[in-house]
């Protein structure tokens, strides 16, 4: 509605004006002695907030200390520069000044809004999502320390716009929204964030921006608001916040006819707006700023009228000015002409120094520069930005609750990006839950042709997550979005395909998306690489959907959002979040460089979970000792006897709990081959305890398979020699039969204790009979068995065996140069020979991986078998497991447990007794400790180039790596 002639706004006075700049005898006492010291030419200098930039010359520099030096001004803007050289600057100009400086900023969503090397926080629109109204407290309190630790006083935010134009040039997501009791509960929590830290809030744009349809930086927007609509909806959060102690409102460059008709004149210049509506309506006691003075918005007035025209209008500090020295003198004759009496700019003066001193000025101390960077970008500060993301983020679309997505068995997943780059942040995230296939588009789809190459390359994916990044907030380009990307959704529900759309855009760049046949919505309101972390991990259930609209688009209304729950899959997030501390996780990587530097091992992977969540997770060093080439998060390792666990115990625990295999049978009764012979009587649980006899290898076998005389190799595969026993070296299918037999007429060890019992010996042919085992029972061999059963539904895709055909492509890191057998560098087939004659695939040893996916099992055995929403195994299999077995060893069944005398080499003393892990030879390690909820993974190819290397073991480096977890909580 647009306000009529007749329309006159009937000013009242405020029944109780909220005094908010202090009154203590204490601070009165140090006002009073400054304004006595004061004169004209330094009152009138004090309401002088002057631009300036960290990032420019000595000029500029020397020309703003001249305005602190000579004209007494009050106070500095910072803009662009850095944190580093802005406080340098800070200290020098504080130095120069006879009274200190007010420091101000331009940060409504933080230092990073202006500084380089600082902390973007999400910005406004983005929060008005967010249901916890106490977060946005929590990060105006860290934006205000961060403030305080860099010696500014002022920040301009929070904008308290109601942004009821969806058009609007200018405030649009700078805004919480459109709900007035919205935007008034998040500025409010904003506000009392940064005043419980002593830096000034100002709201912003007295008397309402929101409905502008004119960029005010360019010209002077009309506010075409009647009485009513201005009284009961725009100015409704700057009265809640008045009333709330609020210390700063910014004026803003506004044509507000239904308050001041006069033409084309800016509310910043309205004495009717400034003094009769603000301070006397709604009786602010606070300081008054105009928004910025070079701005377009102002008019086209002599800057030094300008000046003093604001500071008539009730205005208390000007912001921005041009020509300070023109506009001290004009302000000075305004005086002596009785334009603006002297009573009026003491007064002015007074409050101004009343604030300085509520901010601390009356104990100045400079800036200090040591640790200044840690400090502005502490850790608790970007887990708070983090939660801010993940708390944002708003379904409002989830048809056949789609999202989370679940087991993940019978999904063939695609991922299109639209308007990103390679290797974007939302990709590389969407890669660690499950296998994608994996396209993405810098340039925008524009033709039915492109759409239908898109069709071709996404293939045969009955899933197909859609991200859209780089949008726009305006809807004449659409929001960013391609009537050709739209298409694009239509013709993949044509074919069946399930589609999800995650748009990186602010929430009016949803309009596209209204009533297409997209099956899932997300809203994620931004496309920083912090919000391209949270959004897959939404997608996938680790952390839960809790966002709200704030604005209406089409359907989805304001304040509604669909809510997911958690479904138990790994999230990723900082240590902090965990009850652990980044600065002593630190130390992980002074010990892995100086273990590097002595050669231990050339790289390795690090990962570190606790209470659902991955903390740490690092890749250092490079795949050998002599190649450039850097481990990566996604380098494949050899890991050796970590396939015990990892994988045949997986299969022997899935088919105990089914009732295919007793743990107190014996194995004889599985497999008959041992019915005769002298390893009839050992049981499940004995092979899982080791503590059946058995020796710990087979090493005459494996020497005599060596032999061309044993065993018939060839340099190449071919039709008879298909078992890959080296990089150029394959064998008949023949000799894993060959290995079978040697084990099952294997002579048995003759240690036995006073009972008669076989004592413990570690013996990798253990878990080549429960191979066979699982095998002859499950009727599928162990690698595909363990693909349908457990890795698929976990989206576990990196472990494997034999790499080089499972994996094509893959960074693998290399293990041993074979001098003795293989006679080449092994990278990609298995190091164990045992396992090389089986072909790679062995219960002992031959599994490939990374760190990432081992994560998934070892989190779903914490989880007593549950993960993603899905029950892999009977909550009471993985505590039977884990339970002390035996009185001849500290193992359990299958997995390691802590050694009793604390002289392990390999895991931290402060271990629980429920702990449990393993070890590979290659120099790897798992450990689970449910008593602190706690996975830690070490990865690394320490047999390079020689498996005689024992530096892992002798400088204890895995035993340091997990001490130092536990010292970081």
């Amino acid at each position: 509605m647009r306000t009529t002639g007749r329309e006159v706004w009937r000013h009242k006075l405020a029944a109780h004006p909220v005094e908010v700049l202090g009154s203590a005898p204490q601070q009165q006492r140090w006002v009073d002695s400054v304004f006595q010291t004061m004169t004209r030419e330094q009152k009138i200098g004090q309401f002088f907030m002057v631009a300036t930039f960290s990032n420019r010359d000595e000029a500029h520099y020397q020309y703003i200390e001249t305005l602190v030096r000579h004209y007494n001004i009050g106070g500095l803007i910072f803009f662009q520069g850095g944190p580093n050289r802005q406080a340098v600057l800070t200290n020098r100009y504080q130095a120069a000044a006879n009274i200190p400086l007010l420091i101000g900023i331009d940060g409504e969503w933080g230092l990073g809004m202006r500084l380089d090397s600082t902390m973007d926080f999400p910005k406004q629109m983005t929060l008005g999502a967010l249901r916890d109204t106490a977060i946005v407290y929590r990060m105006g309190a860290e934006i205000g320390r961060q403030c305080k630790r860099l010696g500014i006083h002022i920040n301009f935010a929070p904008v308290s716009d109601i942004n009821s134009n969806p058009s609007n040039p200018v405030i649009g997501n700078r805004s919480f929204g459109e709900s007035k009791e919205n935007v008034a509960l998040k500025a409010v929590a904003y506000m009392k964030g940064l005043q419980h830290n002593h830096v000034i809030a100002t709201a912003k744009h007295f008397p309402g921006h929101g409905d502008a349809s004119t960029d005010s930086h360019l010209a002077l927007p009309t506010i075409s608001r009647s009485v009513t609509q201005l009284n009961d909806i725009d100015l409704y959060p700057f009265r809640k916040l008045i009333a709330d102690s609020l210390m700063g409102v910014v004026t803003g460059h506004l044509h507000v006819p239904v308050v001041d008709n006069t033409p084309r004149l800016a509310a910043t210049l309205s004495e009717k707006v400034v003094t009769e509506l603000l301070k006397k309506e709604l009786g602010f006691r606070g300081l008054v700023f105009t928004d910025a003075l070079n701005m377009g918005g102002i008019g086209k007035l002599p800057a030094e009228e300008v000046n003093l025209r604001a500071l008539m209008a009730g205005n208390d500090i000007l912001l921005y000015p041009e020509n300070v020295p023109d506009a001290v003198h004009k302000i000075g004759s305004a005086i002596d002409e009785g334009k603006i009496s002297q009573e009026l700019i003491d007064e002015k003066v007074k409050k101004i120094l009343r604030a300085k001193y509520w901010a601390g000025l009356h104990k100045y101390k400079p800036v200090q520069l040591e640790n200044l960077n840690r400090d502005l970008n502490s850790s608790e500060a970007q887990l708070l930005k983090q939660e801010l993301c993940e708390q944002a983020v708003t379904l409002v679309k989830n048809t056949n609750n789609l999202l989370p997505i679940g087991p993940l068995d019978t999904l063939r997943l695609a991922s299109v990006s639209i308007g990103t780059d390679y290797g974007n942040a939302f990709q590389k995230m969407l890669g660690r839950y499950a296998p994608f296939k994996q396209l993405t588009y810098g340039e925008k789809p524009s033709s039915d042709h492109s759409v239908d190459e898109m069709i071709s390359q996404i293939g045969d994916a009955n899933v197909v997550v859609l991200s859209f990044h780089r949008m726009s907030p305006s809807a004449r380009w659409n929001y960013g979005v391609t009537s050709a990307s739209l298409n694009l959704i239509n013709r993949l529900k044509q074919k069946g395909v399930r589609v999800v759309v995650c748009a990186f855009g602010p929430a009016y760049a949803l309009r596209p998306f209204v009533g297409t046949q997209a099956d899932a919505v997300l809203c994620a309101y931004e496309d920083g690489e912090e919000m391209q972390r949270v959004v897959p991990q939404i997608v996938f259930g680790a952390v839960p959907a809790k966002g709200v609209m704030p604005v209406t688009i089409g359907d989805w209304k304001i304040g509604n959002g669909l809510l997911t729950a958690s479904n138990q899959r790994l999230a990723y997030s900082l240590p902090e979040s965990v009850g652990m501390r980044s600065g002593q996780l630190r130390h992980i990587e002074t010990v892995i460089q100086k273990a590097i530097r002595d050669r231990a091992f050339p790289g390795c992977q690090v990962l570190v979970a606790r209470k659902g969540k991955v903390v740490y997770d690092k890749s250092f060093g490079t795949l050998t000792y002599n190649s450039s080439e850097r481990v990566t998060d996604e380098t494949l390792y050899d890991l050796a006897s970590l396939t015990k666990v990892l994988g045949t115990l997986q299969a022997i625990m899935l088919l105990n709990e089914r009732g295919a295999i007793d743990l107190n049978q014996k194995v004889a009764y599985y497999l008959t081959e041992f019915q005769n012979g002298n390893k009839r009587n050992m049981t499940v649980s004995d092979v899982l305890l080791h503590q059946t006899g058995l020796p710990a290898g087979l090493s005459r076998a494996i020497e005599r398979a060596k032999s061309s005389g044993v065993a018939d190799y060839r340099s190449v595969r071919d039709s008879l020699h298909t078992l890959q026993v080296g990089p150029n070296l394959y064998a008949s299918a023949a000799l894993r039969d060959s290995i079978w037999q040697w084990i099952v007429r294997t002579p048995l060890t003759a240690r036995m204790d006073e009972d008669g019992r076989y004592n413990f010996v570690y013996s990798d042919l253990s878990f080549v009979i429960l191979q066979k085992l699982v095998e002859r029972v499950s009727k599928q061999p162990l690698d595909t068995f363990l693909n349908e059963n457990l890795y698929k539904s976990l989206g576990v895709s990196s472990l494997c065996f034999n790499p080089l055909q499972c994996q094509p492509g893959m960074k693998i890191a290399p293990t041993e140069q074979d001098t003795y057998f293989r006679n080449s560098l092994l990278q990609g087939t298995v190091h164990d020979q045992l396992a090389a004659l089986q072909g790679g695939i062995s219960g002992h040893a031959g599994l490939f991986g990374d760190a990432t996916d081992i994560a998934k099992i070892l989190q779903m055995n914490l989880q007593r078998g549950n993960y993603g929403g899905h029950r892999f195994l009977m909550p009471g299999t993985v505590p039977l497991f884990v339970r002390t077995q035996s009185d001849r060893s500290h193992r359990v069944l299958g997995w390691d447990k802590p050694e009793v005398d604390g002289n392990s080499v390999y895991h931290a003393a402060q271990v629980s007794p429920r702990s449990f892990g393993h070890t590979g030879f290659t120099g790897n390690v798992v450990w689970v400790d449910p008593d602190y909820d706690l996975v830690f993974i070490f990865l690394s190819n320490r047999v390079h180039p020689s498996a005689g290397n024992t530096l892992i073991n002798t400088q204890k480096i895995r035993r340091q790596l997990h001490e130092i977890i536990y010292q970081s909580m």
